[in-house]
């Protein structure tokens, strides 16, 4: 919903898109409402684009880039960089990480893991999280969560491999049917080749070993062939890069993969949670 609000604390990148549309539109002698006809928006969305009221969307830069971008690639870019403008403050530095990464290793304990979120899932547990989030917000947030899914697809192929705990499996969000479908997700996910996709039992500390009792982890390589580890708890984060510290947490990482169901046996328990195998 567009606000006063958002004049005040548009981003650069978001008041940088509003100056080059409204420059462009004039060069072409259109009005706000020419310019909404050709992009399939309202003279008053455009209006409140151009004012940052309501800074263009992702789907908005799509047809921006159709529209006025003439090959330059400019608002594709600017698509990048807005959705970066979402992102909780926190997490920003991490999201750089991760798209850039070679490899991923993750350990998911409370909740699946964004990268193998539905959308519904996604919506479901940022719109029912505290404080509660306006609902535009949580909208926001949920495209953002859905465009980190690039890096399954990106050139160089990104390794992944991650371990989802039982609990986070079995715990209900949003409902049934979105519980179902998410399994659906994680099953077909599971089948990348770029993908190993594992779960932590409930039962794994009765052998007597448990490596997971420090909770989730990300453990990220880089380009330049490093390993750093992103650690989140309670809308604080931290990233780490010292060689001891990061060490530890990759044989910590290692040892839960080991703990945990092997990727086949952990296909087979999706699809039986999505009620596709008996």
């Amino acid at each position: 919903m567009a606000s006063a609000e958002n004049k005040q604390t548009a981003s650069p990148m978001a008041l940088m898109v509003a100056e080059m549309v409204r420059t462009m539109r004039i060069q072409r002698g259109w009005t706000q409402e020419q310019l909404g006809l050709e992009l399939g928006y309202s003279a008053a969305a455009v209006s409140a684009m151009e004012t940052c009221a309501q800074p263009a969307s992702d789907a908005m830069l799509v047809e921006l880039e159709r529209v006025l971008g003439n090959g330059t690639y400019i608002f594709q870019t600017a698509r990048r960089y807005m959705r970066m403008d979402k992102y909780p403050e926190e997490f920003k530095d991490y999201v750089l990480l991760e798209q850039a990464a070679l490899s991923l290793q993750v350990y998911a304990a409370n909740f699946i893991h964004g990268l193998f979120q539905t959308q519904d899932y996604a919506r479901a547990l940022i719109g029912g999280g505290f404080p509660p989030l306006p609902d535009p917000r949580v909208e926001e947030l949920v495209e953002v969560r859905m465009a980190r899914k690039a890096l399954f697809d990106r050139e160089p192929v990104a390794m992944i491999e991650a371990v989802l705990d039982e609990s986070a499996l079995i715990r209900g969000i949003g409902s049934d049917d979105i519980m179902r479908d998410q399994m659906r997700y994680l099953a077909n996910v599971a089948k990348r080749r770029n993908v190993s996709l594992q779960v932590l039992p409930l039962d794994a500390g009765l052998s007597g070993e448990y490596a997971a009792g420090h909770g989730s982890l990300n453990i990220v390589e880089g380009a330049d062939h490093k390993h750093r580890v992103y650690l989140e708890v309670q809308e604080e984060s931290w990233t780490l890069s010292d060689p001891t510290k990061v060490s530890t947490h990759a044989q910590r990482c290692a040892k839960i993969r080991a703990e945990a169901m092997g990727p086949r046996e952990s296909l087979k328990f999706f699809e039986r949670l999505a009620g596709d195998r008996k």
